[in-house]
């Protein structure tokens, strides 16, 4: 591929990435949280946000979130559709193993918790039945942790991990409705 092909990938890629973002931390304020979007983006380079630590830094979680005295870090991810798993037969979805291994270090330095949040609009994966769930799905990185549903070494520069959704038996449970999500979305009557 040429570079301007490349390029106008990850741009859209980007994009799409950027506006599932905007809806679920528009969704969290309409529930009074107060969002502080982590947007330090390095298009060149393909870096997303980045927490600088003394010795190091890591890939930091899109946003930190304030709500009734808790303040949690969201990592957002819009997509279109969850995998189907045959070999457990669940619905699945995941983040690469590198990203999976700076946001479980960022809950460990920063002492808030890490939610990874996956926006899915529905369609179809490669390989999967038509019917994907759709909705906000999400859980603490700490349940994430313990409930794996499998890893694999494609995809990512290292691997993905996978999580199945809650009614499969995993630890991703529906947080909010695509409808929820365009309610928010919606302008306020005056």
């Amino acid at each position: 591929r040429s570079d301007g092909v490349r390029s106008m990938t990850f741009a859209r890629s980007l994009d799409y990435g950027m506006a599932g973002e905007s809806d679920i931390a528009r969704w969290l304020r309409s529930r009074g949280a107060i969002v502080l979007p982590v947007y330090e983006k390095i298009i060149s380079e393909g870096k997303g946000p980045q927490l600088f630590l003394p010795e190091s830094s890591l890939i930091a979680p899109d946003m930190l979130v304030f709500q009734t005295g808790r303040t949690f870090w969201i990592e957002a991810k819009h997509k279109t559709a969850f995998s189907w798993h045959r070999i457990t037969e669940r619905w699945v979805t995941g983040i690469d193993l590198r990203h999976y291994a700076d946001y479980c270090r960022v809950a460990d330095v920063s002492d808030f918790p890490v939610w990874l949040l996956f926006l899915h609009e529905g369609g179809q994966a490669k390989d999967s039945p038509s019917d994907s769930p759709t909705g906000l799905w999400g859980s603490e990185l700490d349940s994430l942790r313990e409930n794996e549903n499998h890893r694999h070494r494609n995809g990512g520069r290292g691997g993905m991990v996978y999580w199945a959704r809650e009614c499969d038996g995993g630890p991703l449970r529906l947080i909010a409705t695509l409808d929820d999500l365009r309610a928010a979305r919606a302008p306020k009557a005056a």
